[in-house]
């Protein structure tokens, strides 16, 4: 896993989250501080038979499949797949994320292929 989080000079948000293999470990109070999240970007080309469903939790450290999901995302296999959040969706606690084949709260299984996210921030 490689997980990268730089400051950004943009009207729509200051941090830029790239996690290059996102899995069912969740990537844990990313921003380190309470975020807002205006974008998301998930890359499941790599998975031609898997859905991938991205886990974002307001939690420091989410126990995937126990703790429930404050946004799930569902990208169908092969497919890249962006979501903006005009408003901003408000993450108070902390921003936490993983990424699997079952939606929910229960799924805990890792795909088959790298899945990659990225994030914009405030």
């Amino acid at each position: 896993m490689s997980l990268s989080v730089s400051t950004q000079v943009s009207p729509i948000g200051s941090i830029l989250i790239q996690q290059s293999s996102s899995t069912s470990d969740a990537d844990t109070n990313v921003t380190g501080a309470p975020a807002t999240v205006f974008m998301l970007d998930v890359d499941n080309t790599a998975n031609a038979a898997e859905d991938a469903f991205l886990k974002l939790y307001d939690d420091l450290s989410p126990t995937v499949g126990t703790t429930a999901p404050d946004m799930v995302v569902r990208v169908p296999q092969g497919i890249r797949r962006q979501v903006v959040i005009p408003e901003g969706l408000a993450f108070v606690v902390g921003l936490s994320f993983a990424t699997v084949t079952t939606g929910g709260t229960a799924g805990t299984t890792d795909l088959g292929s790298d899945v990659v996210v990225r994030a914009i921030c405030q």
